[in-house]
């Protein structure tokens, strides 16, 4: 009966699969590994990548919408080889992120679709199985016959792999919401923590699933109140294992399911508001372990901002090779780990796309993104200028060499095992990573009211044998740095005080080897600062299904801008001139420059943000005042989804989102003293105007047949190569500073050969006191104090094993003082 099934499905299957649209690859152009043709579009308020998945000698590929639990206009799609791409005919689209490969049937699961190997289509409704479809695991007792579906909204089905008829086993969330008092019943309400499903594991004896948000107003604005759950299944009853926010979960076995599921261990990874979580669950019981973060923008209460962390085998069949992305560092995952075994965590380099998922193709790793949704979400603030959104929801896929995920950023990171927080005399902190950095150092601050003594231990081998490292007598109300030499070894450290007390232990990692110089080739062709005349535009990605870049184009002539006309950059990356008067008037009053964002000062750019938070910033060359004056430099744009890329005085930054402590937890990608006028995504592309006059069109500059409009095109994660952040300034220029007051806070963070000059003009000494704050939401901390005499300048070199995003001056007279850093 079975045969017979399958050969009138392959009949019906194949007769589906000839009705799809493609896409013809020949010739098309590409940029950093993105190939423009291959964008996906939808009518939503995003268009994340939810899963890529090789198979049947195609990639497959889904889409979603931000919140469509019963169907959209996301599609499946199939690229071939050659990278034609087609639309199945079988999309009903949805906000799918799941994906599993059921050896038994032979089968890829993916979103609502089940594929077997000549590629036909089979679908299952939202009609009978509703939801925001996370997450599939293997079945706990029957794993030959049927398969476990998750959503978000905790509804979960067991589905019939033959025929594919869906059980449900708890109700969606988004059903429940829909039915009225009275009516006709679902299932049994899971009613587990958190209100962001992510993903869905099995092995052991139980089933395994992550929610990474929380409801109400206060996940809305506040990243650190409590959020999330680890939860596990029986088969009868949940159990909430931890909570915290979880995303990723999953094993050895990947997207096949765990090999030996009663002895193979499951993987977990989520965040709190201090550090990376990595839970393990093997013996029957979880161990947890905390990582640093490179980036915050995954942050927020609400989960939305982190689409999605995974660990994924990128190797080949004889060479497993783990890749796991977590808060915007790839790592470097060791196939074993396990508690018992628990060496061999690395970080790669820091990345900007926001990465849905990921896979190895034909040699190459494919990533799926999630680059520019039209609806900004909670992303919206003041330093935009009310700029749009995006006319259309768009994304796209991203080819590199396996060897890319070492070649991006500075691994630089940093995260805390205690944040203010009351700890337990004698008892450990979660083992924190240890290995892996050239500079590694740590702040710690007994913020109770009476000496306290902290011992300090590393597991050197990651077989959770432990030996002391060192002890610390701190009198309360004490701090210091600690800097680590390289021969203190060990996978994992941890902390125990022999004294209860309040506490902060802050952990800061960098190599500053990894720092990078400018890759002159890349943006050959881009005005430099200071040019007198040279191409700009202002650019908008169309809407109404049009899927071009709109472009007002003109010159920028003595300070001015003036239009020289419409354009239209459309998928072959022609730009091609266009009469349409609606749509240029769109852009000069939607997307103009506005002026007074900012405040270029002497000594700094001042930002005060929208809780009212002053910020000071460093300062590029000296012709980027007059750009930022002038108007004629976007200062701040969303390229990724829920990402903002600040361009302020000559330098790019990844800001988060407000509600993921914004620019508290900015962070400097490089500086490049451009004369760039705008940017913005476009089919995964990052677009840059401000061209000189006479560049040519070459691998990277696309100028228009007439000559009077151009851009850059490239990938967001390009913008390292323009070399590492640098830049001079400080709180006070010749200002004057009251005794005991605080300057505002100086970035600090992230950039390298660090150096200070303190000086004022008193004849008398006065003795500055430098603080630093490592964490951006975290204590004060005091540094180290320097005298300066009457008439003289203090110079201070930062040791390289500084870290400390944030410093600020406190002097002990009134004066005239200047603190003055330079990052070279």
């Amino acid at each position: 009966m079975w045969n017979m099934r399958l050969f009138f499905f392959g009949i019906a299957a194949l007769s589906a699969a000839s009705c799809y649209s493609q896409v013809n690859s020949a010739a098309k152009p590409s940029f950093s590994g993105i190939y423009p043709h291959l964008a996906m579009y939808n009518s939503e308020g995003e268009c994340g990548t939810g899963a890529v998945v090789p198979w049947a000698d195609r990639l497959w590929v889904i889409t979603y919408g931000p919140h469509l639990p019963f169907g959209s206009s996301d599609k499946l799609y199939e690229i071939t080889p050659g990278l034609a791409q087609a639309v199945r005919a079988e999309s009903i689209g949805g906000t799918p992120a799941n994906r599993m490969i059921h050896s038994e049937s032979n089968q890829l699961f993916i979103g609502p679709y089940a594929i077997d190997p000549k590629r036909n289509v089979r679908t299952i409704s939202y009609n009978k199985m509703p939801g925001r479809h996370t997450g599939n695991a293997r079945h706990l007792t029957d794993p030959k016959k049927r398969i476990y579906f998750g959503t978000m909204e905790e509804g979960f089905y067991e589905v019939d792999t033959e025929t594919l008829e869906p059980t449900l086993l708890y109700e969606d969330g988004n059903v429940t919401s829909k039915k009225q008092k009275g009516s006709e019943a679902g299932g049994p309400a899971a009613r587990l923590y958190g209100a962001h499903g992510k993903g869905l594991y099995s092995g052991q004896g139980v089933v395994v699933y992550t929610n990474n948000g929380e409801s109400g107003k206060a996940a809305l604005e506040q990243f650190d109140i409590e959020a999330g759950s680890l939860s596990e299944w029986d088969g009868k009853n949940w159990k909430t294992v931890r909570r915290n926010q979880f995303v990723e979960v999953t094993g050895p076995g990947g997207i096949h399911g765990n090999s030996n599921p009663a002895t193979d261990p499951i993987w977990a990874t989520g965040w709190d508001h201090k550090s990376v979580l990595l839970g393990v669950r093997d013996s029957g019981k979880w161990s947890f372990y905390r990582l640093p973060k490179a980036s915050h923008s995954y942050d927020g209460a609400h989960g939305w901002n982190t689409e999605w962390p995974r660990i994924r085998n990128v190797g080949t069949p004889g060479k497993p090779d783990y890749l796991m992305t977590m808060h915007g560092l790839f790592w470097k995952f060791p196939a074993g780990f396990s508690s018992g075994n628990a060496a061999g965590i690395r970080p790669r380099s820091a990345y900007l796309k926001v990465i849905g998922d990921y896979t190895r193709w034909n040699n190459q790793l494919v990533f799926g993104c999630d680059d520019s949704a039209q609806k900004e979400f909670l992303n919206k603030r003041k330093i935009k200028g009310g700029i749009e959104g995006p006319g259309q929801s768009n994304s796209n896929l991203w080819f590199t060499t396996p060897s890319k995920p070492d070649q991006l950023g500075p691994n630089t990171a940093e995260g805390a095992v205690w944040i203010s927080e009351q700890v337990t005399a004698g008892q450990f902190s979660e083992p924190f990573l240890f290995a892996g950095w050239d500079h590694r150092s740590a702040w710690l601050a007994n913020e109770g009211p009476s000496e306290t003594e902290f011992v300090f231990e590393t597991d050197r081998n990651g077989n959770n044998q432990w030996t002391e490292l060192q002890r610390v007598t701190l009198a309360g109300q004490k701090d210091l740095q600690l800097v680590f030499s390289a021969a203190q070894k060990g996978e994992w450290i941890r902390v125990r005080p022999l004294q209860a007390t309040k506490a902060t232990l802050h952990f800061s990692y960098t190599d500053t080897s990894r720092f990078k110089t400018k890759n002159t080739t890349l943006f050959r062709g881009l005005a430099e600062t200071g040019a007198k005349t040279y191409q700009g535009g202002l650019l908008y990605g169309l809407g109404d299904n049009r899927r071009a870049l709109g472009l007002l184009a003109g010159k920028i002539l003595d300070g001015k801008f003036s239009e020289s006309g419409y354009y239209e950059l459309d998928e072959s990356m022609k730009l091609v001139k266009k009469d349409d008067p609606e749509t240029a008037t769109f852009i000069r009053n939607k997307f103009a420059i506005p002026l007074n964002l900012v405040s270029v000062e002497a000594s700094s750019v001042l930002v005060i943000d929208d809780k009212g938070r002053r910020w000071r910033l460093p300062l590029g060359a000296q012709a980027m005042s007059t750009l930022t004056d002038q108007a004629l430099t976007r200062l701040c744009r969303e390229v990724a989804t829920e990402r903002d890329l600040l361009n302020l005085h000559g330098t790019f930054y990844e800001l988060p989102a407000e509600n993921a402590d914004g620019f508290a937890k900015i962070r400097p990608v490089a500086t490049h003293n451009l004369a760039i006028h705008d940017y913005a995504s476009y089919r995964g592309l990052l677009v840059l105007t401000g061209i000189e006059n006479s560049s040519q069109n070459t691998g990277r500059i696309i100028r228009s047949n007439d000559g009077n409009a151009s851009v850059w095109a490239g990938t967001i994660d390009d913008l390292w190569e323009l070399g590492k952040p640098k830049g001079e300034g400080g709180p006070w220029k010749d200002s004057p500073v009251k005794a005991g007051e605080a300057s505002d806070p100086y970035l600090i963070g992230f950039y390298d050969k660090k150096s200070l000059r303190l000086s004022h003009n008193l004849p008398e000494t006065v003795t500055f006191r430098i603080e630093a704050e490592p964490i951006g939401h975290g204590p004060w901390l005091r540094y180290r104090e320097i005298t300066v005499k009457q008439g003289e300048t203090a110079e201070f070199s930062f040791p390289a094993g500084f870290q400390s995003r944030w410093v600020r001056f406190v002097a002990d007279r009134d004066c005239t003082a200047t603190a003055w850093l330079s990052y070279r």
